[in-house]
């Protein structure tokens, strides 16, 4: 079991009592022991109907054990199913921290409390799981043969991922939003499908791999192998109506000793047939829990490189490094380093993205960051590349939100050969950088300097860092930027449909505020060669990015690649854009790449892959 999978005791959520309260659950009357089968548990919607309740003597068929970790149990499924799709034929019965005595293939009744487990708990959002708690049971028979399994595919697998909660309609204590409440339509809907079949054995077969193996021994499959797919084999997500219905969890309840977990990238694909029941977590939802897994075949791509800056082109880069820190250890510098020279071509700018202060998540007055950059400029120097040099302003302590103590920032390197920096004094963690006229030329009252830094939008947040450089005598603004991240939003999967993405309210009032400074500052010189480059953690399709785009000040450069590229990151299968460059008008043809180097891989040294801009300014 997964490390992550901890479980606190189950008991009759607020949430089921609410719903029970509201009439929206129907408690039958006593049903005797031959009445009571699991699809009668299960019921038609996402709550069971019997929740609360005991049952007794609930026949059916072992199909699989967990026999590790603290939410250890059994799945079960009815050999008689009912022919209402709607209802799933099995159950996990949990016993917590003990193994339970039974064996695959074991015929069995069960007695028992029927529960419903929020994984998370009930205001994560997510959806829950009907379990049998506090279990009794008798063995009638052993080695029966298992029910066959349901094939999830492009046939099986509804194309629109999940229904919308009418107004009033599923309402959950009285908040409307919520899809509990309505009855399942497997035909339609890919969560109603899945919920449709929990606990119950599925199978993909020669599933492609569309999310890495992660540290906890899990990756991502698609039931869809033809819908969606980006160049290198990944699912693209690129809609909020189309998160790509398909996608599913792995993870094994095999013995590791005897069947390792395979170690995948995106566009491998386990042959053969991958089955188990199917289980559900806070960590990514529905989850072939599996009893057996395919054949890995190797049909990833390498790890990709861009080409070299011409002697007339300004390479600028973003990149991600994901809480880097003097305590890190030396051999992510050294891949950081190597990446950057190699994979990148040695930028002549990198924006960097989640510096960390001089002793890393150490909870103290520490903010400084000279010890971190010079770390990774000694390794890009030992790796064969530029002797950078940086710049960047200290946060003030606690206030930038990231790892506690860590004190990310976003940060400069430039190489000095190829390009200056215009030092201009007068920029500090709270004095909000302005654009200036001198000798009637735009420029800037500070350089580093911060955008906005008392802004109630950068609250917690990484401020914008804006830079003035020098290219061939030509002025460049260079603005980094690490916008707030996607925490508290809803998942994809929740039992709230549309799910609410309530950072997407501070992002965009990010993204208006960086647009305002560009706009200022292209308004004092209209030829001004702007380029906005970090993780805005937000896609293309976004509100943030329809507002740091708004009067087309600024153009998001990875609109301009074909729509199978158009990704950065890998989240739960989904290949998605977080990252972004941006040019202002007056770089008209700007050569644009994102380089494939991390996300799609097991083994990285940042979980986002670096972007490359070549301008001429």
């Amino acid at each position: 079991m997964s490390p992550r999978a901890l479980r606190a005791p189950l008991t009759v959520t607020a949430v089921v009592a609410s719903a029970l309260a509201a009439g929206l659950l129907v408690v039958p009357s006593s049903a005797s022991a031959a009445e009571v089968r699991i699809h009668d548990i299960q019921g038609s919607t996402r709550i069971s109907p019997l929740a609360g309740q005991k049952v007794t003597d609930v026949p059916g068929t072992v199909t699989a054990i967990r026999s590790f970790g603290s939410a250890r149990g059994f799945w079960m499924q009815d050999a008689s199913p009912d022919k209402d799709r709607a209802t799933s034929e099995a159950i996990f019965v949990f016993t917590g921290s003990t193994t339970p005595t039974v064996a695959v293939g074991d015929a069995i009744t069960v007695s028992g409390t029927v529960s419903e487990y929020y994984p998370g708990g009930a205001d994560a959002g997510l959806q829950s799981m009907t379990e049998l708690t506090k279990a009794t049971w008798t063995v009638t028979s052993s080695g029966n043969e298992l029910p066959t399994t349901f094939r999830l595919n492009d046939s099986t697998v509804p194309g629109r991922y999940a229904p919308e909660a009418a107004d009033g309609a599923g309402t959950e204590g009285g908040a409307a939003g919520s899809i509990e409440g309505l009855t399942l339509r497997p035909r339609s809907y890919a969560l109603d499908l899945y919920e449709s079949l929990e606990g119950m054995r599925v199978a993909v077969k020669n599933a492609p791999v569309v999310g890495a193996t992660s540290s906890y021994k899990d990756l991502w499959v698609t039931a869809e192998p033809r819908r969606h797919r980006t160049a290198r084999g990944g699912a693209l997500y690129d809609s909020y109506r189309d998160p790509n219905a398909g996608r599913l969890k792995v993870a094994s309840l095999l013995p590791y000793a005897q069947h390792p977990f395979p170690v995948a990238d995106v566009g491998d694909e386990l042959t053969g047939a991958t089955e188990g029941p199917l289980d559900y977590d806070n960590f990514g939802g529905y989850t072939i829990a599996a009893t057996a897994l395919g054949e890995l075949a190797d049909h990833g791509p390498e790890r990709e490189q861009t080409r070299p800056q011409k002697s007339d082109e300004l390479s600028i880069a973003t990149y991600n490094v994901e809480n880097l820190s003097p305590k890190t250890a030396q051999a992510k510098f050294d891949r950081l380093a190597s990446a950057l020279v190699g994979n990148l071509a040695s930028p002549d700018i990198v924006a960097l993205e989640e510096v960390q202060d001089d002793n890393g998540p150490t909870n103290d007055s520490v903010v400084g960051a000279e010890a971190t950059l010079k770390k990774l400029t000694d390794a890009i120097a030992a790796a064969g590349g530029p002797s950078y040099e940086w710049r960047q302003i200290n946060p003030v302590d606690d206030q930038d939100g990231g790892q506690p103590g860590g004190n990310i920032r976003v940060a400069f390197l430039y190489n000095p050969k190829r390009v200056s920096f215009t030092d201009i004094p007068g920029g500090d963690a709270t004095t909000p950088v302005q654009v200036v006229k001198k000798d009637g030329k735009a420029s800037l009252s500070a350089s580093p300097g911060r955008i906005a830094p008392a802004d109630e939008v950068w609250k917690a947040s990484r401020k914008p860092l804006v830079g003035q450089f020098s290219f061939r005598d030509r002025p460049v603004y260079v603005v980094a930027n690490h916008f707030n991240s996607k925490g508290g939003d809803q998942g994809l999967d929740s039992r709230f449909q549309p799910p609410a993405r309530s950072s997407e309210t501070q992002r965009t009032g990010q993204a208006k505020a960086v647009n305002g400074f560009v706009k200022e500052l292209t308004a004092a010189d209209p030829k001004a060669a702007v380029v906005v480059a970090g993780d805005l953690n937000d896609y293309q399709f976004s509100p943030a990015l329809t507002a740091l785009t708004k009067g087309g000040v600024l153009t998001d450069l990875v609109k301009r690649l074909p729509r199978a590229e158009r990704y950065g990151y890998v989240y739960n299968g989904n290949s998605q854009v977080l990252d972004h460059i941006l040019t202002s008008r007056a770089l008209r043809r700007p050569d644009y790449d994102i380089v494939h180097i991390n996300s799609e891989f097991a083994d990285q040294s940042s979980d986002h892959d670096p972007q490359v801009v070549r301008v001429r300014p």
